[in-house]
């Protein structure tokens, strides 16, 4: 009889979660407290109370060739960055294409999961939900917990002096939905993540006037890269995160800094990392500059205290008249549902083995899924993170003893800053492709660039040198896919097919072909040289 799985989450991590289980011969049973699946990515008009919360106008900040799962990839026409309900709609397709739906009970919330009496010997659980004011319990072989970290709004206010005497709005960013509110307004945005930035923004085409306080800076980013690629499909690479990871960490950073500055200098726009020894979250947004250069957005330090109407910025005199404040703060970390003694929450962080396991449990029968930042995609993240633990589940792969794995946590807490490579301002963010590496090692599915190179040399140097995409994880071993060696040859082609609609033919043109021939010479010439 297979082991039945609870999933607690129908979004993009519950998702991979239940087709991985499938795939695995398991039987899983996943609970969505909405009525429908999407997670995050399902827009509403109102804030769902456990969900995430977006706004209308929010497109992924990583493109569709690198945001598909392993071997599901996006319809060419799709556009390269997705808005949400082309994003949700790809989802529906994944769910359709699978024939997951069946397997998620909708309008359900899970109350509580705990131990089961004799969890030692047998590591099943005991699962409680509510549907429609009715109460079930359920007994589980294993649970996965897929409900990412952008649910419980953090809105510290007591770091903020005097805003019990401020008689203006403000809200957690969570709560926005559209700019209308913030027109003729004096707009304040605390904090310079993606969700703040994006805010302040679309206030901007409608406010008087807008600012945006942060003490930390960013990193700044447009979608658009080199030669108007995806910043991901340019920047992800093996062969640029070896030369990366190769590198002094001080050295990697002045370089990224460096290549980020060549877009627009941040010292000069008041934005500039305050400390360059760890990366923070890079900013994806195309419009920031062109706001900050035309006076539409303008920054300020951190707050020092908030009047009745206006408030006080660090090392500025006077003070800036306000309406409207967004507190773009970030979210707690909890899972209400589940006792302290399996998962402890602490600073954001929970103590997991590789962000998935808690070490400390006799049977490795629950598993958290998603609950990372890595520096790129979430879906392939969570579901190369989904494969492992259901085969883990299965009893095909192990873990290590607990000793080992709450060494690496321990470790892993303290978040030192690294002497080669790239080091993150919170425990939380990785390197993705060294993470997904490594948890694909663990399932046997990691490709491997020197074999590669004797058998298919071409498809080698595509996986080496070309964008890190999911195909790669489905070219051998469990789970191997048929389609993953075409998926990744053609990975470009469905990048700019929505974008060449209108194509001219100038392959006769002597103007274009002139730099290739130009380069040829030069290097014709240059062997001349080298043997005279």
């Amino acid at each position: 009889m297979p082991k039945k799985v609870a999933i607690v989450g129908a979004g993009v991590s519950g998702l991979a979660s239940i087709k991985c289980c499938l795939d695995e011969g398991l039987d899983p049973t996943c609970f969505e407290r909405s009525d429908d699946i999407g997670g995050l990515w399902r827009f509403t008009e109102h804030v769902e109370e456990g969900r995430g919360s977006l706004y209308k106008s929010v497109v992924s900040n990583t493109c569709k060739e690198m945001s598909a799962f392993t071997d599901f990839p996006y319809p060419e026409d799709f556009p390269v960055f997705l808005p949400h309900a082309k994003l949700q709609e790809y989802l529906q397709m994944y769910t359709t294409h699978f024939d997951l739906r069946k397997h998620i009970q909708f309008q359900t919330t899970v109350v509580s999961i705990r131990k089961r009496p004799d969890f030692s010997v047998t590591g099943q659980w005991d699962v409680i939900t509510e549907t429609n004011g009715k109460q079930k319990s359920a007994i589980f072989d294993a649970v996965m917990i897929c409900i990412g970290y952008l649910t419980e709004p953090s809105l510290p206010l007591s770091s903020f002096p005097g805003i019990d005497k401020f008689n203006g709005q403000y809200f957690h960013s969570r709560d926005y939905k559209s700019p209308e509110l913030f027109r003729d307004k004096r707009v304040l945005v605390v904090g310079m993540g993606n969700s703040g930035v994006d805010i302040a923004v679309e206030a901007s085409h409608v406010a008087k006037k807008v600012m945006i306080s942060t003490s930390r800076g960013a990193l700044v980013i447009s979608r658009v890269f080199d030669n108007g690629y995806p910043w991901d499909m340019v920047f992800l690479t093996r062969f640029l995160n070896v030369v990366r990871n190769s590198l002094p960490g001080c050295i990697t950073g002045r370089l990224v800094a460096h290549r980020v500055n060549q877009w627009f200098n941040h010292t000069n726009y008041g934005i500039n990392p305050e400390d360059s020894s760890v990366l923070r979250e890079p900013v994806l947004n195309d419009e920031l500059p062109g706001c900050i250069i035309t006076g539409k957005v303008s920054i300020r330090p951190g707050l020092k205290e908030f009047k009745e109407n206006s408030v006080v910025f660090k090392n500025i005199p006077g003070e800036e008249a306000v309406d409207i404040v967004i507190f773009a703060t970030g979210y707690k970390s909890s899972f209400p549902f589940l006792d302290e003694s399996v998962i402890k929450f602490e600073t954001k962080y929970a103590s997991l083995y590789k962000y998935i396991f808690p070490p400390q449990l006799e049977k490795p029968t629950i598993a958290v899924i998603g609950y990372i930042k890595p520096l790129g995609a979430i879906m392939s993240v969570a579901e190369i993170q989904a494969r492992w633990v259901t085969r883990v589940f299965k009893g095909l792969c192990k873990l290590p003893p607990v000793n080992t794995m709450m060494e690496e946590v321990n470790e892993k807490k303290k978040n030192k800053v690294r002497w080669f490579g790239l080091s993150f301002d919170e425990v939380l963010k990785t390197d993705c492709i060294v993470y997904v590496d490594e948890i694909a090692s663990f399932i046997g599915i990691k490709p491997n660039v020197p074999a590669l190179l004797l058998q298919d040399p071409k498809l080698a140097f595509k996986i080496f040198f070309g964008p890190c995409t999911a195909y790669q994880y489905r070219l051998s071993g469990p789970g191997k896919w048929d389609g993953a060696r075409s998926a990744i040859m053609s990975q470009w082609e469905r990048t700019v097919k929505p974008t060449r609609i209108r194509v001219i033919d100038n392959s006769s043109d002597f103007f274009a072909c002139l730099p290739k021939w130009l380069a040829i010479f030069a290097v014709l010439v240059g062997i001349y040289l080298s043997f005279n």
